[in-house]
């Protein structure tokens, strides 16, 4: 059984077919899935899905390139989502240098804000990290975030710095890119990071893992990952699927 840890059934690109979507992912055995909502109408989506289905989990956040719209009131909501039984994570969370939509110290200061806010309420943090490694490993320093740890959602850095966040008490998670013939680095890190710190992901629609891609992604494909991993460790994909599994139910804490 294998536990999708991030993906976005709450994304427009699931408008037509979302139940067939979820039936695929059942059929290859997901046992679990946690959508993750990043601003107002993903987040009221990733809550209906949790309702709706029994294997659904939500995690619920702002996004860091919408950081600059995020308001108090916006936070007290998630706050108040925080204490929802199927909310496992605050996240996605985190720095985006790659657009400019938000300014870097809105960017900061909504992060530092809603890392406290995981401390007060006691739930693991989902880390976006695109071109904001040092600042992400500082702050994450800076506001003690392995009080509750969380995840190095889609890992893209060096194992060096997989590392310094396992010494954190973060997961790294990997995703379609491990399946990339040219992806030196997610490899390295499948390699040299041990696989009760590693959780796979799918991050569908996007980053779809070879031999999909360039297609939608979607949480049935997260298997490909765990056969990656599995390759590289020299461990049969069941010894991934289970690890991974319960990795995931113990920093989500689910039963």
């Amino acid at each position: 059984m294998f536990f999708d840890t991030h993906a976005h059934l709450n994304a427009e690109q699931y408008n037509e077919d979302l139940q067939e979507v979820i039936d695929r992912a059942q059929n290859e055995g997901i046992s679990n899935i946690v959508v993750v909502g990043f601003d107002r109408p993903t987040i009221e989506k990733a809550m209906e899905l949790t309702e709706k289905y029994d294997f659904i989990y939500a995690s619920v956040g702002w996004h860091p390139v919408d950081a600059i719209d995020m308001t108090e009131d916006d936070l007290q909501w998630i706050e108040e989502l925080s204490s929802h039984p199927k909310v496992v994570a605050l996240g996605e969370m985190g720095l985006d240098y790659y657009w400019d939509k938000s300014p870097k110290d809105i960017q900061q200061e909504v992060f530092r804000k809603q890392i406290r806010l995981a401390k007060k309420v006691k739930l693991p943090i989902v880390i976006h990290n695109r071109e904001a490694t040092a600042d992400i490993v500082e702050i994450l320093k800076e506001e003690g975030a392995g009080e509750v740890g969380g995840i190095m959602h889609c890992f893209s850095g060096s194992p060096e710095i997989a590392k310094e966040c396992v010494d954190m008490n973060f997961f790294i998670s990997l995703g379609g890119p491990v399946t990339f013939k040219n992806a030196k680095k997610p490899k390295e890190v499948a390699d040299v990071i041990p696989l009760e710190k590693l959780l796979i992901e799918t991050d569908c629609p996007y980053l779809t893992p070879h031999p999909f891609r360039g297609k939608r992604n979607e949480p049935s494909y997260v298997k490909f990952v765990a056969e990656q991993i599995a390759e590289i460790k020299g461990l049969s994909v069941e010894e991934v699927a289970q690890a991974t599994t319960e990795n995931a139910k113990k920093l989500f804490g689910i039963n």
